[in-house]
């Protein structure tokens, strides 16, 4: 079952332009939506998840129209958003089984097996009696995926899991998001190139409402070998660099600047070749120097 997503456009009433004809095909498996703030990731997202209308497109879901069918994508959609709001009194077991009940799990034994299971899946088992207002931003969000999975749902989606996580925390979010892929379609929209690169076997790379890459992203590092120059500069021969060469990106390395450019050759001899990464794929697409591959 694919997610086929055709000239999909939104304009918002201020006169954003979130969304711009875009198209995407996304098979089952975890899909990598990458993009920076602002981009129209959960624009698409909401869309995607029957939470707001697009002024044009369409979008299946096998043989479901979702914008025509919501109440099927609804029945087989699980959504985490980038914030949920949680009941402040209420202990996780409670309010998971609460959210069952809206899921349309009714009979009291399978719900309480479906509760067990899912706490067990995020290991939240063993705070289940706490309030779900105590917990820290990652088992907050590992709760957040329970209530997705309510329903064994044939689409998931999660917007923006891991920001705002502490390194441990997001280790184990992404742990856990790495099993859910086998028999879903699962898009994991964010900012974070290296949550990409560490789950994701497919990726799109959007920008200002467009599609601008479709590639799986070891084949797209693999294209860029041999395209990326590094040199560390002080911080006041940046503005001649930039001005010199295609930057796609700048860090900061004990006070000097490694300055990563994008060239078929090498630029010149005080550059280095080094070995490219996600992060680079993603740079240099949203400089304008990779151009779309077809899905």
């Amino acid at each position: 079952m694919h997610l086929r997503i055709d000239n999909l456009s939104k304009t918002y009433p201020n006169g954003v332009h979130a969304l711009h004809g875009l198209s995407l095909t996304i098979p089952p498996g975890m899909f990598g939506l990458l993009g920076p703030n602002g981009a129209g990731k959960s624009t698409l997202m909401r869309t995607i998840a029957t939470l707001q209308e697009p002024d044009s497109g369409s979008i299946h879901l096998g043989d479901i129209d979702a914008l025509k069918q919501k109440d099927a994508i609804r029945e087989t959609l699980g959504y985490l958003p980038q914030e949920f709001g949680v009941y402040p009194k209420v202990a996780a077991d409670e309010l998971l089984s609460h959210f069952a009940v809206l899921k349309g799990i009714t009979n009291s034994r399978e719900r309480k097996e479906t509760v067990e299971a899912l706490l067990h899946q995020v290991n939240l088992w063993d705070v289940r009696k706490k309030h779900v207002s105590g917990y820290s931003g990652g088992m907050k969000q590992r709760f957040g995926v329970a209530v997705a999975l309510l329903g064994d749902p044939k689409l998931l989606i999660v917007d923006e899991p891991t920001a705002g996580l502490d390194p441990a925390e997001r280790v184990r979010f992404l742990n856990l998001l790495s099993e859910l892929g086998e028999s879903s379609v699962v898009i994991l929209s964010t900012h974070i190139v290296e949550d990409v690169s560490e789950l994701c076997t497919r990726m799109a790379i959007i920008n200002q409402g467009r599609i601008l890459l479709e590639v799986e992203p070891l084949a797209a590092v693999a294209d860029l070998q041999g395209k990326i120059w590094r040199r560390v500069v002080a911080k006041n021969e940046l503005s001649a660099i930039e001005r010199e060469h295609a930057v796609i990106s700048t860090k900061l390395l004990a006070g000097r600047t490694v300055v990563h450019v994008f060239n078929e050759t090498s630029p010149s001899a005080e550059f280095d070749s080094v070995q490219a990464d996600l992060e680079d794929v993603y740079f240099s697409t949203i400089m304008g120097h990779l151009v779309p591959v077809p899905s």
